[in-house]
């Protein structure tokens, strides 16, 4: 079992990985990425991660990168480092090239990953429920594309942690978006309400297959606008996402939601996802 780097087709150790200075993502942050992770040895949901990949490629403007390639490099680093609870960063840039805001006239994508075990959160947030705080939506405009582009949610997840709280919501004019890096439901009269896909919010992929679990387990789901107030009011809250699995929020901004412990809805498809990913 060994945390590996890939880095346009050459394997090391993740300490050594170089890239060079004038990548056009660590330059103006002109880069896409997604994050895999397994259960016991198998990749989940691999093909819909190279979905979202080709989608944010596009949205970027990107020349296509052959799906085939991205796919068996990811198998290929898996296979290699052997660890069956894994995490699988990629990332592509748009390439290397002398700094200019124009797209280089010929470049090579950059391929980066890393694969390390995955850092599982606390079980006592998985018992007794996180909490969270809300913080003004100060994104850019395409936070349906996964773009490395990450500054305001960083300082939205610091500004969490420093005040005692897990994560942060991001809220537009009372609307409720997301997380930081995580999308957010809540459980209002036994159903489901979450955010729409649109250009605010990421489709992620552990929120589909929720809606999907949703639908076998006979939970309505209503993908619409909701509010702060309808948040207040909720009976139960979570987040969502390739390693918050599904997480119960049970406090926001100091107010309890619901009971202010973990609820049966969300408990529910925490255990359906486990089940479906062969946890």
């Amino acid at each position: 079992m060994a945390e590996l780097a890939y880095v346009n087709g050459t394997l090391s150790a993740i300490e050594s990985a170089r890239v060079p200075i004038e990548d056009r993502g660590y330059q103006f942050g002109d880069a896409v990425y997604e994050f895999i992770a397994s259960y016991n040895g198998t990749l989940f949901c691999l093909e819909e991660h190279l979905d979202r990949l080709e989608r944010s490629l596009r949205g970027l403007d990107f020349s296509p990168i052959p799906r085939d390639g991205i796919r068996k490099a990811i198998l290929m680093l898996f296979e290699k480092a052997s660890i069956s609870r894994a995490g699988i960063y990629i990332q592509i840039s748009r390439g290397a090239a002398p700094r200019n805001h124009l797209f280089p006239k010929s470049t090579s994508p950059q391929v980066v990953m890393t694969i390390r075990e995955v850092e599982e959160k606390p079980a006592e947030l998985r018992k007794n429920g996180a909490a969270a705080i809300t913080v003004e939506d100060f994104r850019w405009g395409r936070c349906d594309l996964k773009t490395v582009q990450l500054l305001p949610n960083v300082l939205a997840k610091q500004k969490a942690i420093d005040a005692g709280a897990f994560d942060a919501i991001f809220i537009s004019e009372g609307i409720v978006r997301e997380a930081t890096s995580s999308n957010f439901s809540i459980v209002s009269g036994g159903g489901i309400i979450t955010h729409p896909l649109n250009q605010n919010i990421l489709p992620g992929i552990t929120r589909m297959v929720i809606i999907d679990l949703c639908k076998e387990l006979k939970i309505p789901v209503h993908e619409r606008f909701f509010n702060t107030e309808e948040l207040f009011r909720a009976d139960e809250a979570f987040l969502t996402g390739t390693v918050t699995e599904v997480l119960p929020i049970v406090q926001v901004d100091r107010r309890r939601i619901g009971e202010g412990r973990v609820g049966p809805v969300t408990q529910r498809l925490y255990e359906a996802l486990r089940e479906r990913a062969g946890a």
